[in-house]
């Protein structure tokens, strides 16, 4: 293997760093294979990358002998990748496809997803994550790694009671999430001003009793205004609430006027364990008009 700081200087040779993109590359080959590690990445596994990068973690997922799909958003980043991965490209063991993650479909073969993400796009792509895992025509993921900054991490996981929010809530409807290390600035270059994190995500097939999408707006709804009382967010009409089937403005406004009295209503939502959002959800579905 030529290793991180080869990889890196390689690129470098042909790009300059673009403060945008959010290009700082770990360094430290030790936390590099630690990605694969707790990938428990195998010859068996079909892994999608998001932005390879100089492909420091793409040589140390090729040396399992599983198949690569990376998706690398800068065209100049693209022909190294292209240079470096020639061979594995040719035995049909790495594809990079160039394009924005966010937006170009994934393949339906994946197994894992293994990745070093640009920090600033550590949400949406946790959603499109999500997305993958409920389309019942795409294979089941088994596992995601994805290095972050700790501040996203820590309110992913809500591993204190500051970081309860939607994030976490809405997130733990589909998977379980862990802080698996954590790692300081000075692994990667040029160095962020921020600590970064491993952290593993993994379905957990939970079958809930009502239309999580239904759940997932209300937390949002709750959440946008965080300091205040359920009886005062949950007045207002989800903006998506047409998505999800059978509802609509004016079910959504007789279902919260039947529960104006109900307890649940004087709390905040940092109050609610998801189980309580799941229970609320499904008062509200249940509730019927007598009208």
């Amino acid at each position: 293997m030529r290793g991180a700081r080869w990889l890196i200087d390689s690129l470098r040779d042909k790009l300059p760093f673009d403060k945008s993109l959010g290009q700082h590359f770990l360094v430290n080959d030790e936390l590099i294979s630690r990605a694969v590690e707790l990938g428990e990445v195998s010859k068996e596994d079909h892994v999608l990358e998001i932005g390879p990068g100089p492909g420091v973690l793409t040589e140390a997922l090729l040396a399992t002998g599983c198949q690569v799909t990376a998706i690398e958003i800068d065209p100049i980043a693209v022909i190294h990748l292209n240079e470096a991965f020639g061979p594995e490209q040719e035995a049909g063991q790495f594809t990079v496809l160039e394009g924005d993650a966010l937006k170009l479909a994934w393949p339906d073969s994946l197994t894992k997803v293994v990745a070093n993400i640009p920090y600033q796009i550590s949400s949406p792509l946790v959603d499109e994550l999500t997305r993958y895992l409920r389309n019942p025509r795409t294979d089941e993921l088994q596992k995601v790694v994805l290095l972050v900054q700790e501040e996203f991490a820590e309110r992913l996981v809500m591993e204190y009671e500051s970081d309860v929010g939607s994030l976490g809530m809405t997130v733990g409807l589909d998977w379980d999430s862990e802080i698996e290390e954590k790692i300081p600035p000075h692994n990667f270059s040029p160095m962020p001003k921020v600590n970064s994190c491993y952290i593993s995500m993994e379905p957990h097939g939970e079958e809930w009793p009502c239309d999580v999408r239904l759940v997932r707006q209300m937390i949002h709804l709750a959440f946008d205004q965080r300091r205040k009382k359920l009886r005062s967010t949950l007045k207002n009409v989800p903006r998506r609430l047409s998505r999800v089937k059978g509802w609509h403005a004016g079910r959504w406004k007789q279902v919260f006027a039947a529960h104006i009295e109900d307890k649940r209503m004087d709390l905040r939502p940092d109050e609610l364990e998801l189980d309580d959002w799941i229970e609320l959800c499904c008062s509200f579905s249940e509730f019927v008009s007598e009208s």
